[in-house]
């Protein structure tokens, strides 16, 4: 089920760096050299597949730009599932960087 504009507000809100941008959730994270955005880039997949969802990724050298959303029957938006690998993405940064 996709969360509501006020649950949206306030899930994002909670989760460092992260912003809603064009109906999905963004975030930008910066590496000191290429190969650790790349190592990054690993864990994120191997969240993804334990999350059975999948982020659009975007690497430019030092940067890795992480897009969330959800389609449903709804339409396109941000559901509790994507709030949730958010975090997993944020805990794996800690790690990686």
């Amino acid at each position: 089920m996709l969360l509501t504009d006020g649950e949206l507000r306030e899930q994002v809100g909670k989760l460092e760096g992260w912003k809603l941008e064009s109906g999905a959730m963004v975030r930008k994270y910066m590496f000191s050299d290429f190969m650790k955005g790349i190592a990054f880039v690993d864990e994120v997949a191997t969240i993804s597949e334990a999350f059975d969802h999948h982020p659009h990724i975007t690497i430019n050298y030092k940067t890795v730009i992480l897009r969330l959303a959800t389609s449903e029957e709804d339409g396109i938006g941000i559901t509790a599932l994507d709030v949730r690998e958010a975090h997993e993405f944020n805990e794996a940064f800690e790690k990686t960087r």
